[in-house]
């Protein structure tokens, strides 16, 4: 028996592709031969992040990805880009919902704006991604949301981020009965402290602290994310659905 990880024929949705754990998955699912649409909010900086990495992918497998820029937190960007996507690759078969921000504060300390800006690009715009792109989505296809493990542990400070990490996993169970009957597969996949850019941001006491909690004794890596997502999208996790696989090192907090 032949184990297989080929995406060939699959147009995959990564929203927030420009750098980090966004960009890798894009990589790995091109990788596996899938057609490639590049999120990315639409800055100068992620915009030209997001063009390199499409025309590296391109250089390969011609016309095999595209960037397209959209901030996900407006329903009105959300929908145009699925315009575009359903003109441009006629309809898709995977949305990774990778897209997100931090604004870390204390509760006491945290403006409304800090609040609602994190909400409505980590939550709503996850929500507004699968409204939209199921309406473009073809039968048996897979969405993969990112969350974390700030939802599960409460982290210091991270209200907002875990708030909405929370209800993005909770959605993925809801959207995996309501997925069901087209055979449309929904997960989410709950990182620990990952070695990105984000995670470099994090003071150095509290990094030691949190290696501390880790039994493998280390961060894990952009690569580990992304194949899981993988995994999750492939013929392998067929009967995988409304489940967060914890990808932590086993911190168990």
């Amino acid at each position: 028996m032949s184990i297989s990880l080929d995406l060939t024929g699959k147009v995959a949705l990564i929203t927030g592709a420009s750098q980090g754990i966004g960009e890798q998955i894009a990589r790995t699912f091109h990788a596996a031969n899938a057609q490639v649409v590049a999120n990315h909010p639409g800055t100068a900086a992620t915009q030209r992040d997001t063009e390199r990495l499409v025309e590296e992918l391109n250089g390969s497998r011609p016309g095999s990805a595209e960037a397209v820029a959209a901030d996900v937190s407006s329903p009105e960007a959300v929908q145009s880009m699925m315009r575009r996507i359903q003109q441009s690759r006629g309809g898709l078969d995977i949305v990774i919902n990778n897209a997100a921000i931090i604004r870390d504060r204390t509760l006491s300390k945290m403006s409304l704006e800090d609040w609602k800006s994190v909400i409505d690009v980590d939550l709503s715009g996850v929500f507004y991604c699968c409204k939209f792109g199921m309406e473009i989505m073809r039968d048996g296809g897979a969405i993969v949301s990112l969350g974390s493990i700030a939802a599960i542990q409460g982290f210091y400070g991270q209200a907002n981020y875990a708030a909405a990490k929370a209800g993005v996993q909770a959605m993925m169970r809801v959207l995996s009965r309501e997925g069901a009957k087209r055979g449309i597969r929904a997960n989410a996949i709950a990182p620990g402290v990952i070695d990105t850019a984000m995670a470099a941001t994090i003071p150095d006491k509290v990094r030691a602290e949190m290696l501390q909690n880790i039994p493998l004794g280390r961060w894990g890596t952009k690569a580990e994310i992304a194949h899981v997502a993988l995994f999750l999208c492939s013929p392998l996790a067929s009967y995988v659905t409304g489940q967060t696989l914890e990808v932590n090192g086993g911190w168990r907090g």
